[in-house]
């Protein structure tokens, strides 16, 4: 990383706006093509949400990133199934024990738990609702509507930065207000899904 920072130029916003530019109408299309293989590796989404922003601002910004991460969050997901449980939990490495405690037996509130919180990336979540059994169409459904506030909230830090105004500040701000609220609430939703599959005694098998 040291040594990417010193000798790796990376280009300007009107650099990649003239690189984008030049692809014309296939621009949009290699966007998603690039965000889906960015999501079905380790490589943070991050990356391509905020220079979604950069790039194409909020509104475009949005649709090209939540049909990309969607795209690549469901091939993963697949690709997982044909894999198998152990092998991905061995690929999960450091974070397998974290997913499988939060996933296994879950369903969409847990998918969504960890696809809101900060700081846990998409790629085991992916791969982890795969291996352990997460319905196709709960995972599905979680990703779409719980990626689409986190998404906001980083296209709108790209377009912020591109265009530093007023209304663009308060999407970053609003956006972000909206993603710590439904963290909680989708936690406590999981919480409560949670307590009521345990036995009604409260005591466990053994």
């Amino acid at each position: 990383m040291l040594w990417l920072a010193l000798n790796v130029r990376l280009p300007s916003l009107e650099e990649l706006r003239e690189q984008i530019e030049a692809l014309g109408a296939w621009a949009p299309l290699a966007f998603i093509g690039l965000y889906a293989v960015v999501a079905l590796t380790p490589i943070p989404v991050t990356i391509m949400a905020v220079t979604a922003g950069l790039l194409f601002g909020l509104g475009l910004g949005t649709l090209l990133s939540m049909i990309g991460v969607v795209l690549g969050c469901f091939g993963a997901y697949w690709l997982a199934r044909a894999l198998g449980r152990d092998t991905v939990l061995k690929v999960l490495g450091s974070h397998a024990r974290m997913i499988e405690d939060r996933l296994e037996g879950g369903g969409f509130y847990a998918v969504c738990t960890l696809r809101l919180v900060p700081g846990i990336p998409y790629w085991p979540v992916n791969y982890g609702s795969g291996a352990l059994g997460i319905r196709a169409r709960e995972y599905l459904l979680a990703t779409a509507i719980s990626a689409l506030p986190g998404q906001v909230s980083l296209i709108a830090i790209g377009s912020f930065l591109a265009t530093p105004d007023v209304l663009h500040g308060a999407a970053v701000v609003l956006s972000w207000i909206v993603v710590l609220v439904l963290t909680v609430l989708s936690y406590r939703r999981w919480r409560a899904a949670s307590v009521t599959s345990e036995p009604a005694d409260g005591r466990s098998d053994t």
